[in-house]
């Protein structure tokens, strides 16, 4: 009887070695350029690409976060993203691969940048907790200014995926509590209206040396309205730091 239990388990540990090489073989390496079709979409920020015709990649989508299923405009910004790649031929170059195994990508179609695209449009935030290009705030204030998409929801409808994620863990509300969550690093840590905290206020600096952080100009001008911050009105402030 032990015996077999131990033949059991020597199988158990030879199948599941192999299941790990096959799927380590699988995933794309950093830095790589897939080419295919994409063949299915999951939300507004996350794809299936079919590459070679066989191999298939669940791709999310980086630099953004789209509303969930569950929340208001989530099932428009899947819409969104299924209007601009479904079926279509597209690249996705690969800069990452998150904890569920996805490889992490900024997929184009053309010129077109799909990820900056989905910003544009208003059909997904700029996703400050991994955020490596500091356009996409930009993208985003220009959206929201012209209140496309999302942005032209009712104002306690929108809540940023992260925070709407966290809320439903949580067991708490899932309506707009923040429309803002620090960049990482910063040392000041909740920005005014976040849950858990206030580290900026209104009121106690109106020009980009007194800022020490992005995310410190962006809660000022954002939040506090210094329109001093953005000179050139492109929706990113105090640009010899936030970029």
């Amino acid at each position: 009887m032990l015996g077999n239990c131990l033949k059991l388990a020597l199988v158990v540990r030879f199948v599941t070695a192999v299941i790990v090489a096959a799927t380590l073989l699988a995933a794309p390496g950093l830095a790589e350029t897939l080419r295919g079709k994409v063949v299915g979409v999951t939300d507004g920020d996350t794809i299936t690409l079919l590459v070679d015709g066989r191999r298939q990649y669940k791709i999310r989508l980086g630099e953004i976060d789209a509303p969930e299923g569950g929340q208001p405009y989530g099932r428009k910004s899947k819409r969104i993203l299924s209007d601009l790649v479904y079926g279509q031929t597209i690249s996705a170059r690969v800069t990452d691969i998150d904890r569920y195994g996805r490889a992490v990508a900024v997929l184009t179609r053309g010129n077109t940048n799909i990820n900056a695209e989905m910003v544009k449009r208003g059909g997904a935030w700029a996703y400050r907790r991994y955020l490596s290009d500091q356009r996409y705030l930009r993208w985003e204030e220009q959206a929201r200014q012209a209140r496309r998409g999302l942005w032209g929801l009712q104002a306690d409808q929108i809540m940023a995926p992260w925070d709407w994620r966290a809320a439903r863990r949580g067991g708490g509300r899932t309506t707009a509590q923040t429309t803002m969550t620090p960049l990482p690093g910063s040392s000041l840590g909740l920005m005014s209206g976040s849950p858990g905290g206030s580290a900026f206020q209104c009121g106690t600096k109106r020009v980009c040396r007194q800022m020490t952080s992005c995310d410190e100009a962006l809660y000022h001008l954002q939040t506090c309205g210094v329109k001093t911050l953005d000179g050139d009105g492109d929706g990113v402030p105090c640009e010899k730091i936030c970029r």
